[in-house]
């Protein structure tokens, strides 16, 4: 006799329909999965057959084999066990086996019949909105994730005996209720500017950053504020969008990495140790997963000590960069992840150490900085917008008991500019100034004849490249969007130099 469930299976941050079908038949008993299963699938029969015995429902003795479709993809992860077990179960005509089409199915089991979370049922619940199905069937502990979906049914679970009750139309199993206003509440996220003492010039610059979405370099000595001001970027940084909250939710919901969060709703922030392998960074893996370049889409992700990354690693990041997504290819599949990111990267002067101490009297010679700084290639350097010059904290600012200016006041000024951008490029596919591409460039980004001649000089003089011109004028654009300017003046322009540090002092 052959049943028929709805599961699903991941690729990238999609999920994919996977018909699980059961036939039990006579012949030598046997429990065969085929369909391309990978280790975690294959031990299904285990987790299931014992998992049934232990809430009083037998397991035939004959001829069990569950087929994944398609055939042709391979399926991984523990999300099918709920499926088989309800292909055995519809033997047992424990339920209607009609009514096992109404809704797709996705969780682990544990041995006392329990149901166990999953990653990806975000991706699933978007999945069986899109397929028309009348409901979900999840764990208990995914509910949240899941009531991102709108106008889907959720049933999240917790053992098989709900399960079969819901199959049976018990009036006690309803979808789930839940407020999408307190999911999406945002909190305190702990950090704040005005915790920032002094660094004036160095938080104007990250404004203008959040401003345009703007990579940012941080150079300068240990303990001048450069994690500080990273860390604190994502308060000044526009709240997310309720689309921006589901996109970035999947990676993390794919990833596993939700925890008792229902949503990713803050800007994410992500720091890789500098160990850490391209995969890591990137995404990777027999079956590939997202890495960190993904995991901090619409958020920072933040370099600490940049030249410490070893150079595979860091110019794996110029396709990311570029195209605000990453493309993993193996031999059985190529995926693509979203990373959308503002990378923000700091960095000592010199690699050792000591010339950092109070009245050394040492210096670096041009061999050290040079073999320090021949860590970062040049095409890396010219993705990266702002250049920013991080000095020694005064006493005077240390020993200030006023705080700075607020991450909500300051918010609100990059609000503005944002908005500002939204209107210009509504007709585009862009989102923030660091986004424009050349037709961009020309359009809206013309400075007047002082700005034109301090351009010129920068080329000639400062020996800016084709794309170091291109982000100045990206970067005066935003400038000129917190002041609500229109044209680019060389007030923007001069602005915009003196944020290309490397450019001035190391070429």
């Amino acid at each position: 006799m052959l049943f028929k469930i709805a599961g699903s299976a991941l690729y990238g941050v999609e999920a994919y329909l996977v018909e699980v079908e059961v036939d039990i038949a006579f012949g030598v008993p046997d429990f065969i999965t085929v369909g391309l299963p990978d280790k975690t699938v294959r031990e299904s029969r285990e987790r299931v057959k014992t998992a049934l015995k232990n809430c009083g429902y037998p397991v035939t003795r004959r001829k069990i084999i569950i087929n994944l479709a398609p055939a042709d993809r391979k399926k991984e992860g523990s999300a099918f066990d709920l499926p088989i077990a309800l292909g055995l179960l519809a033997h047992l005509e424990v339920f209607p086996s009609s009514r096992l089409k109404d809704f797709l199915f996705s969780g682990e089991l544990a041995l006392d019949g329990r149901i166990k979370p999953v990653p990806g049922v975000l991706p699933t619940a978007v999945l069986a909105k899109k397929k028309a199905f009348k409901g979900i069937v999840i764990p208990r502990e995914n509910e949240k994730e899941a009531a991102l979906v709108k106008e889907l049914d959720i049933y999240a679970l917790n053992d098989i005996h709900e399960v079969i009750s819901l199959l049976n139309g018990s009036p006690d199993i309803e979808p789930s209720r839940f407020d999408l206003k307190d999911l999406l509440r945002n909190e305190d996220m702990g950090f704040d500017f005005r915790d920032i003492k002094g660094q004036e010039h160095c938080k104007r610059a990250l404004e203008v950053a959040a401003a345009g979405g703007h990579n940012v370099l941080m150079i300068g000595p240990p303990g001048a504020g450069k994690t500080m001001m990273a860390r604190r970027l994502p308060t000044i940084m526009p709240p997310m969008t309720f689309d921006e909250v589901v996109e970035t939710t999947q990676i993390y919901s794919v990833a596993g990495l939700l925890g008792d969060r229902g949503a990713v709703v803050h800007r994410p922030f992500r720091s890789p140790h500098h160990t850490t392998s391209d995969a890591g960074l990137i995404g990777g893996g027999v079956i590939p997963r997202p890495g960190d370049v993904s995991l901090s889409h619409h958020g920072v992700l933040f370099l600490d000590e940049l030249p410490e990354f070893r150079k595979k690693v860091l110019e794996s990041l110029r396709q990311p960069m570029e195209d605000g997504k990453v493309t993993i290819s193996r031999a059985s599949m190529t995926v693509t992840y979203p990373s959308s990111f503002m990378l923000v990267a700091s960095m000592n002067p010199c690699e050792d150490s000591y010339c950092f101490l109070p009245d050394s009297g040492y210096e670096c010679t041009d061999t050290q900085r040079n073999r320090y700084y021949s860590k970062i290639s040049g095409p890396l350097l010219d993705r990266i917008d702002i250049h920013l010059e991080v000095p020694k904290v005064d006493y005077k600012d240390i020993s200030s008991k006023e705080g700075g200016e607020a991450s909500e006041a300051i918010r609100k000024r990059v609000v503005k500019a944002r908005n500002r951008q939204l209107g210009r490029f509504r007709d585009r596919k862009i989102f923030c100034n660091a986004e424009m591409g050349v037709k961009e460039l020309k359009c809206f980004c013309r400075p007047d004849k002082e700005g034109d001649e301090l351009l010129h000089m920068a080329v000639d003089k400062l020996g800016f490249s084709a794309r170091a011109y291109d982000r100045v004028l990206k970067v005066a654009r935003t400038i000129a969007d917190l002041e609500g300017a229109e044209g680019l003046s060389s007030a923007h322009i001069s602005e915009a130099i003196q944020y290309r540090m490397w450019d001035r002092y190391f070429r």
